[in-house]
């Protein structure tokens, strides 16, 4: 993966790039700042976990679609076991996907999850186990999302 993005290429779908950072950065930004506004741990714990949850939502069922043309699932089938579901676009139109959007929805992806888990460490080092549960939430969230697309595009 190429660490600069495309020069000279615009974004395909801007509106679905903003949505696909601002929930990321809504909810990280939330839970770093909310102490400077906030004493109840509560009102922190669910707006953080509300924010996460929508970027999870936003991610797996829009941006993902548009910006790089993979959609997961998972299902449980009739002998109760979880099953992974993968679409994938056609070569042609994976051909198509713009560059820059690809390089923003993957980075994004795997960054928010390296925020998250300094933020984890760094509540674990200051003995804060609530904290450490938020955190917690909004890990698994972005690590789902990041096995998710991945096996996809892998196509497992």
């Amino acid at each position: 993966m190429d660490l600069n993005p495309p020069a000279g290429e615009n974004y395909a779908h801007p509106v679905v790039c903003f949505f696909h950072v601002i929930f990321k950065a809504a909810a990280l930004a939330f839970y770093i700042l909310s102490a400077l506004f906030f004493d109840s741990f509560v009102i922190i714990f669910v707006v953080t976990v509300l924010l996460a949850a929508l970027d999870f939502w936003v991610v797996k069922n829009v941006s993902g679609r548009i910006l790089v043309g993979l959609r997961w699932w998972n299902e449980i089938n009739e002998e109760g076991e979880s099953v992974w579901k993968f679409e994938c676009l056609d070569q042609e139109s994976l051909a198509r996907i713009n560059k820059k959007d690809s390089w923003l929805f993957w980075w994004t992806l795997y960054l928010t999850a390296v925020l998250w888990l300094f933020l984890g460490i760094f509540s674990l080092v200051r003995f804060q186990a609530d904290y450490l549960l938020v955190v917690g939430v909004c890990l698994t969230l972005s690590i789902a999302n990041i096995v998710g697309f991945t096996k996809c595009r892998k196509g497992v």
